[in-house]
């Protein structure tokens, strides 16, 4: 089973990268106008990569209703713990 730190790291690497901000901090509060580049199409992206990166799917649904960070970690969270069972 992913432990909490490797999955958070995860995400915070995902983060940095497709924003080109490696001192970027995930708080749970940091929504998408605080992050330069985080449009659709990025978010778009973003999901994606999550999705890759850790071998799992969000639903459209879910990604619609997400609203900050902490709420994407705990989806996030939820979807790894399902997987691994």
């Amino acid at each position: 089973m992913e432990c909490q730190a490797t999955y958070e790291e995860t995400l915070t690497d995902i983060f940095r990268t497709l924003f080109h901000q490696p001192a970027l901090e995930l708080t749970d509060d940091l929504t998408a106008k605080q992050v330069p580049g985080w449009d659709s199409l990025n978010h778009v992206n973003l999901i994606i990569q999550i999705e890759e990166e850790l071998g799992i799917k969000f639903r459209n649904d879910e990604v619609a209703k997400l609203v900050n960070v902490g709420e994407l970690k705990a989806m996030v969270r939820e979807k790894v713990a399902q997987k691994t069972g």
